[in-house]
């Protein structure tokens, strides 16, 4: 396999909007993505609450709409997914995506909504490992996603199931329905078969990360940020999720969905393989860890423990509104007004990002450009 490209650049906050245009040509995004055909973006709102580290960024949704224009890219669309616990209309509001949207005339799709896009059922041409068994009855997808340019908008963030989660993890919530914790035993085989199947239905597939502020801890919700400064993109998917796991700290082949990917061709996972672009960041280290969380130990017994027998029984039937119930308690009803909401307001006060942020939400966008 030829070596993988990922371009990582440091970042302020005064230069973090023309950074990621320099980023995007140093990671090669024209040359990736079909200037013909529609551009999706597929930002990342793992939690509405606007959590540091949890979400895609303002600055890196700005960055990237006008380094797509900036080469040619006009025909730009986002595409927001509905999760069981986190409202899509909230997230895009919190999280200052909404002013964007309407300065820069990016219309907004939601997977969910019967107007905006029907799904159809997909046959995928690659061997799943997961999916087929999962969905008997068919695997279905939207059928907007098809014969479109792919764009993620990932954070440099731990997960409480797959350690580390980033581009690969993205198509998640864009190319299954809400019901996809059905998946949850099979998560690494799963997010690979829906990189094979991204694969064969985008014209063109990309990666833009945002480390300003990278998460530690049980994440994708309730973690410590940390300031990174940096920045990360590029067209192989693997390649960019391994990058940003070694950066944590951890070994990228030691984690089963990058290790598959790399296995099966659809990216680089090994950092020997992987050319490194624009700032060196080959020795650091940040000494992330997954931690504990009631969730997680939750989810540790439904999808791997002793209880998965149950599994069935559960998420299939209407006692599926438990685990559901219990998940949007957690977070909203006593994480966020009891710890996090404090972790961000001292962010928002005590960091650069957290004032930048603050710019956002005072002016709504911050580049300016018509």
């Amino acid at each position: 396999m030829a070596k993988a490209k990922v371009a990582v650049l440091r970042t302020t906050p005064a230069t973090v909007l023309q950074d990621y245009e320099r980023l995007f040509e140093l990671a090669d995004g024209p040359k990736a993505l079909d200037p013909s055909a529609t551009t999706i973006l597929k930002d990342n709102i793992s939690w509405h609450f606007p959590m540091p580290s949890a979400n895609t960024t303002p600055w890196q949704l700005e960055g990237t709409i006008l380094a797509l224009q900036d080469n040619g890219f006009k025909d730009i669309v986002c595409v927001q997914n509905q999760t069981v616990v986190t409202n899509a209309y909230k997230g895009e509001d919190l999280n200052g995506y909404v002013p964007i949207f309407k300065h820069y005339n990016i219309p907004v799709k939601y997977n969910f909504e019967p107007k905006d896009m029907t799904w159809i059922e997909y046959k995928p041409k690659a061997k799943m490992n997961a999916l087929d068994h999962i969905y008997p009855e068919g695997i279905y997808i939207p059928d907007y996603f098809v014969g479109k340019n792919m764009v993620h908008l990932p954070t440099a963030k731990c997960h409480i199931y797959t350690t580390t989660t980033g581009a690969v993890k993205n198509a998640f919530g864009g190319l299954l329905t809400k019901y996809r914790h059905y998946t949850h035993s099979w998560i690494h085989e799963t997010i690979i078969d829906l990189l094979a199947i991204q694969k064969e239905i985008h014209t063109g597939l990309f990666a833009v990360m945002d480390g300003t502020t990278a998460g530690n801890g049980p994440g994708p919700r309730t973690m410590t940020p940390e300031v990174k400064n940096v920045i990360l993109a590029s067209e192989d998917q693997v390649a960019i999720d391994a990058v940003a796991a070694k950066l944590m700290g951890f070994d990228p082949m030691s984690i089963k969905y990058i290790r598959l990917g790399h296995d099966q061709g659809l990216g680089v996972g090994d950092p020997r393989e992987i050319e490194l672009v624009g700032d060196d960041v080959s020795n650091e280290n940040w000494h992330f860890h997954v931690g504990h969380s009631l969730q997680k130990s939750l989810g540790w017994l439904a999808w791997y423990g002793p209880t998965k027998f149950l599994q069935k029984l559960i998420m299939h039937t209407f006692l599926v509104n438990i685990p559901i119930a219990v998940s949007a308690i957690n977070h909203d009803v006593v994480h966020w007004p009891l710890k996090e909401s404090h972790v961000y307001e001292h962010w928002r006060e005590t960091t650069d990002w957290g004032r930048f942020f603050q710019q956002y939400q005072a002016q709504g966008y911050v580049g300016g450009r018509k």
